[in-house]
């Protein structure tokens, strides 16, 4: 991307010189250093639990510093709480978004600094005022009084970058924004971020998508361990090796382990599903996987995959259709009946589906399997622990101990607790939705090798993934859906990702 005259001139927005955090036992930030100029897209990179949640906490005064100081537009400042740094025109929109479902879109964008007269509300004009803060980001379309439940997870981003737009932001943070859009929304949110940056207003964008970096970002910020390890690099001159290799500390020449030995198609299938049927999700889902295969689901966010998946766990009630495991079929709409067959869901959700948050890793990892550690009515939690230990050790998660909270864990590291409840379960068919949303390149390549090491195993598992390439690289054979409907079946080495698009796109079928 072409550098903004206002991103390479003179003094910058916000510096922040040698912040330090500290927690009980962690150091989270060791001295971090980022400046922003106006008008750029400053793209901060690193794997997760190299600071990069606690650095933007701090800067959005959720978090107080330890050491260090902050600058705005050269002068020192003191954030004391997050209405100081919005009193400075500083927004965060995180992962996570956190607006109300219930309320309509004006009231969402205006929540907390409501019009009023007379202590009554002026909903007609927080109602213009919102329509044309959603105009301004090009989004006419979103209806300014619809429930803001009622959108489509691109349209909630939206409104979440319009509220921030309403507090007179000059600088805005975006965390993973792409992480549960397709490539068109993608596309326009980027449309978006070019015409703010246009305006002035600085970003600060955070994705482990390194392409997307190429695409939308000025310059990079590279953290690990808590440090900063490069600053200012400029996004045209710095190869990809070498962003992976300040983020990991190594190289990785090869993401993706290398396929195991082709299982014979005249083997027994492990899972089989005939002519599943969810009215008005999906129909006519035929699919099959042997042992030892890898699966990818292909498509579109909103073609259907992920309700495929969720019916075949039994958390979805389908119309029509059979679910086989072993060559017995599954009771319709059971998750336990699923569990008890050997099926095992990684769901999409990892945060709000999957864990715990405030339990610990090891109750996280045992949930699936109490049964065996119950000794005359009582959980033997000694052996909870030990047994949990011996997986999290295989998975090197990090920071080791069983005992720390869930929701203390980076999201790579939380995915492999929910990884490991399935191998202490000794699942024979695993399905993963979204594996690596949120995941750093370096966890990436340690998932991708759980997943192929498990299906050498003899485990059947089942892939879903946004990212085409994921599909491709990691999966035996792709399925690519479009509209609720398999439109191509075959090996993942014989169809190329610009053939996946063209599929996804117009539903031709090979």
């Amino acid at each position: 991307m072409t550098e903004t005259p206002t991103a390479r001139s003179g003094q910058p927005l916000l510096e922040m010189r040698g912040i330090v955090k500290r927690f009980p036992g962690v150091l989270a930030l060791g001295g971090v250093e980022l400046e922003v100029r106006a008008g750029e897209v400053h793209c901060l990179l690193g794997q997760n639990g190299a600071g990069k949640s606690t650095l933007i906490k701090v800067l959005s005064a959720s978090y107080q510093p330890d050491e260090g100081e902050i600058f705005w537009e050269g002068q020192p400042v003191s954030l004391t709480t997050p209405q100081a740094a919005m009193d400075l025109g500083i927004s965060t929109i995180y992962q996570e978004l956190d607006l109300v479902p219930d309320l309509s879109v004006a009231e969402n964008i205006f929540l907390g600094h409501e019009f009023s007269t007379a202590g009554f509300s002026q909903r007609g004009e927080t109602t213009r005022r919102a329509r044309e803060l959603l105009a301004r980001l090009g989004h006419r379309e979103i209806p300014a009084g619809r429930s803001v439940g009622r959108l489509s997870p691109a349209a909630q981003q939206i409104v979440s970058m319009a509220r921030a737009l309403s507090h007179d932001t000059r600088l805005l943070i975006l965390d993973e924004p792409s992480a549960v859009l397709d490539q068109g929304e993608v596309d326009n949110l980027f449309r978006v971020i070019r015409d703010l940056t246009a305006e002035g207003v600085a970003i600060v964008y955070i994705s482990h998508r390194l392409e997307e970096i190429r695409q939308i970002g000025d310059r990079i910020t590279v953290l690990k361990d808590g440090s900063t390890v490069a600053t200012g690099l400029a996004v045209a001159d710095t190869p990809t090796s070498e962003l992976i290799k300040l983020m990991t500390g190594r190289s990785i020449e090869y993401v993706f382990p290398p396929r195991g030995k082709a299982v014979p198609r005249s083997a027994e299938p492990i899972l089989e599903v005939s002519g599943l049927e969810l009215p008005g999700v999906f129909s006519g889902v035929d699919l099959s996987v042997r042992a030892g295969e890898i699966v990818g689901l292909a498509g579109l966010v909103g073609a259907g995959r992920s309700e495929i998946l969720e019916t075949l766990y039994g958390a979805r009630r389908p119309s029509a259709g059979t679910v086989r495991v072993n060559g017995r079929e599954l009771r319709r709409a059971s998750v336990p009946a699923a569990v008890k067959a050997g099926v095992g869901l990684c769901p999409e959700e990892r945060k709000s589906q999957g864990l715990l948050l405030d339990q610990a890793v090891y109750r996280n990892i045992t949930i699936s399997t109490l049964g065996r550690f119950a000794r005359l009515g009582f959980l033997d939690s000694r052996d909870e622990r030990r047994r949990a230990a011996t997986v999290t050790e295989s998975l090197d998660v990090r920071p080791a101990g069983v005992d720390r909270l869930v929701r203390l864990l980076s999201g790579g590291n939380q995915q492999k607790v929910v990884l490991s409840r399935w191998l202490l379960r000794e699942c024979r068919v695993l399905l993963l939705d979204e594996p690596t949303r949120g995941v750093d390149v370096g966890a990436r390549a340690e998932i991708y090798a759980v997943v192929r090491s498990l299906a050498d195993s003899g485990v059947a598992v089942v892939v879903v993934s946004s990212e085409v390439e994921e599909v491709l690289g990691l999966a035996d054979r792709v399925l690519v859906v479009r509209e609720g409907r398999v439109v191509h079946e075959g090996p993942a080495d014989e169809i190329d990702e610009s053939r996946v698009l063209d599929l996804v796109m117009e539903g031709k079928v090979a």
